[in-house]
């Protein structure tokens, strides 16, 4: 074979530092479409992004030749510095050291779409930290419930 080939598929969860809400409506979308770019100029696809005012989700795939921890990490330091200079209010905005990343099928594409258009409803009944630890338990993601949110 000549080439290298890879289908693998990220959902990508990290949130705000301290989970502050401070992804508002107003700038949320721009932030998203940020967040994108990033993964595009990293040589991936993004698929989708969104979330909610305290945390993001990113779902689409990174570049074969990238590992998926050098990948958030540029992603969140990116944004992070883009924000601060974008939004000058935001001047002490920071992203959570840590981050959930799981992998989705082709066929599951298209669902967790639709997941993260909906975020804004699904987080009228589910906090941030109800929906992490299902995804945890889902992906049977082992977790000691002292150290997870520090």
């Amino acid at each position: 074979m000549s080439g290298s080939f890879t289908a693998l598929f990220y959902h990508i969860v990290f949130s705000t530092k301290d989970r502050r809400l401070l992804l508002h409506p107003e700038i949320a979308p721009r932030i998203h479409e940020y967040l994108g770019g990033i993964i595009h100029g990293m040589g991936g696809i993004s698929i989708k992004v969104g979330g909610a005012a305290n945390h993001i989700h990113a779902l689409g795939s990174i570049s074969k030749t990238m590992a998926l921890a050098s990948a958030i990490r540029d992603l969140k330091a990116d944004s992070s510095k883009w924000i601060h200079k974008t939004f000058p209010a935001l001047r002490d905005f920071a992203w959570q050291e840590g981050y959930g990343a799981f992998s989705i099928s082709v066929t599951g594409l298209d669902s967790m779409k639709r997941y993260i258009e909906h975020q804004e409803e699904h987080h009228r009944t589910v906090t941030f930290q109800e929906e992490f630890l299902d995804f945890l338990h889902h992906h049977q993601i082992p977790y000691d419930p002292r150290y997870i949110w520090l």
